[in-house]
């Protein structure tokens, strides 16, 4: 069994990768599609990573540069299509890294020094459990008491086990372990006398396999309702920022703001982002995307990342952060998941980012327990997990979270609320929506009725999107239905349905409500959302969910007390263009 750092392992991924094909679009360009953590992860020194790359290297042409600055050819090393680079933990920061060579620049891929990773299991150490699921058999990630060093405690315990630390999340106090197991009943036999330990908060097994798309419905119409993103009054929210932020007699200053997205990759050869090749900070005002590439334009990574970041008028999409540009603080999109290794490496990339200053994390995905039923009392069977999975990664989001209210209070997560046609708020149903905290927003979707006279701002102008989940923890609703991506200039792509596409919508706008005013928190963020609300739905009474309910109903108090308020019991719908006339109101009420 190779490590990921280890060379065989990354000359393996290449020529078992279809983006190689000869003569082919992604042969010929100059693309990273694989940025990871290799070598020693516990180095303190230097940090060591490998680079994978579409496109043929030319070593005395190649220029990598990070932040900007071309790195010294000594700190490089080519490995047959691998290139490994050791980078000074002293001498550099978190930044984008890009390659150059013969007027040919790549996509800028965001390189983090924080030091959070975790590695995935290959085809040949996974298995399918009891419940059909595929599951890792010798990697397990250990949760070690806080009273506890855990990277010592972490390397007690690897000798007592004789198994070796191969990842690790340090400010969770988490590590992964390779265990010496050759199947799943040897691995239950030793995670259960790990769990056993005194100093063993939780251990943590992953049922992740060949990973599918992260979370989203694919539907094939021929397109999207022009009403869609109208309902959440996208246009005008544009139109709004553009007007009010350099507005004479009053310009409003706006602060930088970066964007996480816990995505895979983005396909750089669609027009939606062939621009942000190479050094994409050539303005002070321009949205910057930083992403592995994808093989395909249609990827889940590209279809979230372009309802952000798209450029308007090359494909078929508009980026709503991009469409800001001319008046925007400089937006810093970025795209990263770790590795494939699953929830595990979701978590590991959120904490790096969040450590590189990210203000809002976009989590558009969700896992839900086996056996899990949905509002028609039938099984859920998308993103199912074993129950032991499930409570190793519920108290693995439980530290994220504690730790972000220590040491980040001022981060807001984002979550899609799950299309299971479910219950979000059940822990026994549904991961992360789940958790109650003020630093977690969940958002369902909705689609465009079929009363084509209803005006935007009535009820029934949009419906439940069947497969959203409810009930009172999902916050507010957005647009479900996006095009994809396409590789020709001004095509539309498939149609993708799902709170995934809902999801984006709502980051993008908070992270626009944070450059107009950075001193908003999390809950405050979440109250200006509900207060700008559209509504949607019938009223709910304030009686328990049921199958028409959406979200938790609209309160008098947010709607300056009045009893009597028409929008009072109703689901809460985005209002982008409203939440930012708010937000520019908090201004005057802060000062």
């Amino acid at each position: 069994m190779q490590a990921i750092g280890h060379p065989r392992y990354w000359l393996a991924y290449i020529l078992s990768s279809s983006i190689f094909f000869a003569g082919g679009t992604y042969a010929d360009s100059l693309r990273i599609d694989r940025l990871e953590r290799c070598g020693d992860f516990f180095a303190q020194a230097e940090q060591e990573f490998c680079v994978s790359t579409n496109g043929k290297l030319i070593d005395n042409e190649l220029r990598v540069l990070l932040g900007g600055k071309a790195l010294s050819p000594g700190v490089m090393k080519r490995n047959g299509g691998i290139l490994r680079i050791k980078i000074a933990t002293t001498d550099h920061q978190s930044a984008p890294l890009w390659l150059e060579q013969g007027g040919e620049k790549s996509n800028p891929v965001w390189l983090s020094m924080k030091g959070s990773h975790v590695v995935a299991a290959n085809k040949k150490q996974v298995a399918k459990n009891m419940d059909g699921l595929t599951t890792y058999i010798d990697l397990v990630s250990v949760i070690v008491e806080e009273n506890f060093d855990g990277l010592q405690e972490a390397r007690k315990l690897a000798e007592k086990y004789k198994a070796s630390i191969v990842g690790a999340i340090p400010p969770l106090n988490t590590y992964q372990f390779r265990l010496p197991a050759n199947n799943l009943m040897e691995r239950d036999a030793l995670v259960l006398r790990l769990g056993s330990e005194v100093s063993v908060d939780a251990v943590i097994i992953e049922e992740s396999g060949a990973e599918k798309e992260i979370e989203g419905e694919m539907h094939n119409e021929d397109s999207v309702n022009k009403g869609e993103w109208a309902s959440n009054r996208f246009l005008n929210a544009v139109d709004f920022y553009l007007r009010r932020v350099p507005a004479q007699g009053q310009p409003l200053k706006t602060q930088p703001i970066k964007i996480g997205l816990i995505e895979r990759d983005v396909d750089f050869d669609s027009p939606d982002f062939a621009d942000y090749l190479g050094d994409c900070r050539r303005n002070s005002t321009r949205t910057c995307l930083y992403a592995r590439d994808a093989k395909k334009p249609e990827s889940h990574g590209s279809t979230v990342a372009g309802i952000l970041a798209a450029s308007w008028n090359n494909g078929g999409n508009s980026g709503f952060l991009r469409g800001l540009d001319k008046a925007g603080p400089g937006f810093d999109v970025i795209v990263d998941r770790n590795s494939d290794a699953g929830i595990t490496a979701n978590v590991a990339a959120s904490v790096n980012l969040v450590e590189d200053g990210v203000r809002v994390l976009n989590w558009s995905w969700g896992i839900h327990r086996v056996g899990a039923k949905n509002v028609d009392g039938k099984d859920v069977d998308s993103l199912v997990k074993s129950g032991l999975a499930m409570s190793g990664y519920e108290e693995l989001l439980e530290e994220f979270f504690l730790w972000l209210r220590m040491k980040h209070p001022d981060v807001i997560v984002i979550n899609s609320a799950g299309n299971g046609a479910s219950f979000s708020g059940l822990d026994e149903y549904r991961l992360p929506s789940s958790f109650v905290t003020e630093q977690l927003l969940v958002v369902g979707g909705h689609e465009r009725s079929d009363k084509k006279d209803a005006k935007v701002t009535d009820p029934d102008y949009v419906v439940k999107r069947g497969a959203s989940n409810i009930d009172t923890r999902v916050d507010i609703t957005a647009a479900a239905c996006v095009h994809s991506s396409s590789l020709q200039a001004g095509a539309e792509g498939a149609k993708h349905c799902g709170t995934s596409y809902a999801t984006p919508l709502v980051a993008g706008l908070v992270a626009a409500m944070l450059s107009i005013n950075p001193h908003l928190e999390p809950e405050q963020l979440r109250i200006l959302l509900r207060r700008s609300a559209m509504t949607i739905g019938e009223e709910a009474d304030f009686e328990p969910t049921d199958a028409d309910d959406l979200t938790s109903p609209i309160l008098p108090s947010e709607r300056n007390n009045e009893l009597n308020h028409p929008d009072v019991g109703h689901s809460a719908r985005l209002d982008m263009h409203k939440a930012l006339d708010l937000t520019v109101q908090s201004l005057t009420r802060v000062r």
